[in-house]
């Protein structure tokens, strides 16, 4: 019924991009590609969201608008961990994870 793209290259898009940030948010020290990798992981989410929409339920907005709160709540995590990232930098003078673990005391 649907002429384009078919579901899995979404997919296969989404899946690359869940662990490409994944990987980021383990394997880097900076807080900066954190916050990038975690972004990365919402925005393959909602691919998934959007996709599966569009192929089982053409006629409804459902994933629309999970994808719009997604895209939201990611923005306000965004504000909040840029805010915490700031404060930390102006303590510290670095944005490394391992000078974070002094904020305990």
């Amino acid at each position: 019924m649907n002429s384009g793209i078919p579901l899995e290259y979404y997919l296969i898009v989404a899946t690359i991009m869940f662990f490409i940030g994944v990987y980021g948010f383990l394997t880097r020290r900076n807080l900066i590609t954190i916050l990038m990798s975690t972004e990365l992981i919402l925005n393959s989410v909602n691919i998934n969201f959007l996709a599966f929409n569009r192929f089982l339920f053409p006629g409804k907005l459902d994933g629309h608008f999970f994808g719009l709160f997604v895209i939201a709540v990611a923005a306000s995590e965004a504000a909040v961990a840029i805010a915490i990232i700031i404060n930390i930098y102006r303590r510290f003078t670095s944005i490394n994870v391992e000078n974070v673990n002094e904020l305990k005391y």
